[in-house]
C-alpha cells in the first residue's frame, strides 16, 4: 500500500474522529480505512491509535506523528497547488459545496458544461443546505446564497437572487388580493421553513411581519408545489418561481415591497496560489452569472 495514501487516511482518522468518517471524505470503504491505518502501524513498528469499541484516541507516538505529519501533508499540498498553478493546469478532483435546491436547479446546466470543457477535472460536487467548513471537510470552493462570506475564507459576488410572494391566480380571486404586508394576517400561507427566520417575513419601505401557515416544508420546491396547488401565499427565490411565474400558473404579489435582493458568492480558503482547477471553476461560475445578470454582454 501507498505509505502516501497511510498517512493521509491516519491524519484524516483523527482529524474527524472516526475510520467511519475518515473513509467518507477520502471516498473509500471503512475497511480500507482501516487496514491503511494499521499498514502504517505495521511499517513504523509503533502503535498509533488506542481503539475501543466507544472511540479512539492516539497513543502518545500518534499524537507527535500526527502533528508533524499534519504539516507536512498540508505543505505538499500546497506545494502542488503551486506548481499546478504556475502551470495553469486545470485538473484533479475538485471538491464543491452548494446548497440543495440552488445546486440543483442552478448550477448543475453550468457543471455540466463545465465538465465537458475540462475533462481532466473530476467534479464531486456535495448539495447540502449546512454551511460547510472547507478545510476541515476538504472542499476546494462553495457556493454561498444569502449570507455574508466569512472573513476567513476568499469570497467574490457572483449576483443576487430575488425573494417573491406569490400565489396561484385561483387562489387570489378566491381570497382576495393582498395590498400591503399586514394584509397576511387574513391569508393562508405557505412557509418554508429552511429560511433563517420563517416566521418572520421581511418588507422594503415596511415593518417585518410574523406569519404562521398551516402548511410548512423545509423545501422550497414543496412550498413551490403547494402554491401552484392553490393552497395559498409563499415566498420563493426568483431562481425557482421564474418559470411559474414567466407561465402565469403563479402571480407576484406585494411586488412594490419586495426585500432587498440577496446576494450570491463563490468562496475558497486563502492561500498565496490558486490551484488551476479551483479558478477555471470561479471564472466559469463568474461568466455564466453575468452573462444571466447582463444577458446584452459580450462574455
Amino acid at each position: 500500500m501507498d505509505r502516501l495514501a497511510c498517512n493521509r487516511m491516519f491524519v484524516s482518522v483523527l482529524d474527524t474522529g472516526s475510520f467511519a468518517a475518515a473513509a467518507r471524505r477520502l471516498q473509500t470503504s471503512t475497511g480500507q480505512a482501516s487496514r491503511l491505518v494499521a499498514r502504517l502501524e505495521a511499517d513504523l513498528g509503533v502503535q498509533l491509535l488506542n481503539r475501543t469499541t466507544r472511540a479512539l484516541a492516539p497513543t502518545e507516538a500518534g499524537q507527535v506523528y500526527y502533528e508533524r505529519m499534519k504539516d507536512l501533508l498540508a505543505e505538499m499540498e500546497a506545494l502542488e497547488t503551486s506548481v499546478r498553478s504556475q502551470s495553469g493546469l486545470a485538473a484533479g478532483r475538485l471538491r464543491v459545496s452548494a446548497p440543495v435546491t440552488f445546486g440543483t436547479r442552478r448550477l448543475v446546466p453550468l457543471m455540466m458544461r463545465f465538465a465537458a470543457d475540462y475533462p481532466a477535472i473530476r467534479l464531486d460536487v456535495q448539495f447540502s443546505d449546512r454551511v460547510v467548513n472547507l478545510l476541515e471537510e476538504g472542499f476546494d470552493l462553495a457556493v454561498r446564497v444569502g449570507m455574508a462570506p466569512d472573513s476567513s475564507l476568499i469570497a467574490r459576488r457572483l449576483g443576487e437572487t430575488r425573494l417573491i410572494t406569490l400565489a396561484a391566480p385561483a387562489y387570489l380571486e378566491a381570497r382576495g388580493l393582498p395590498e400591503r404586508p399586514e394584509d397576511l394576517a387574513g391569508q393562508d400561507l405557505i412557509l418554508d421553513s429552511n429560511m433563517r427566520d420563517p416566521t418572520r417575513w421581511s418588507f422594503r419601505g415596511a415593518e417585518p411581519v410574523g406569519v404562521t401557515g398551516r402548511l410548512r416544508f423545509s423545501n422550497a420546491e414543496a412550498c413551490l408545489t403547494a402554491a401552484l396547488s392553490g393552497f395559498g401565499i409563499t415566498r420563493l427565490p426568483d431562481f425557482i418561481a421564474g418559470e411559474a411565474l414567466a407561465s402565469g400558473a403563479l402571480r407576484e404579489v406585494l411586488s412594490e415591497f419586495e426585500p432587498e435582493a440577496i446576494p450570491i458568492h463563490v468562496v475558497w480558503p486563502p492561500g498565496r496560489h490558486l490551484a488551476g482547477k479551483v479558478r477555471a471553476l470561479v471564472d466559469a461560475l463568474a461568466q455564466d452569472f453575468g452573462r444571466r445578470e447582463n444577458p446584452t454582454s459580450s462574455l
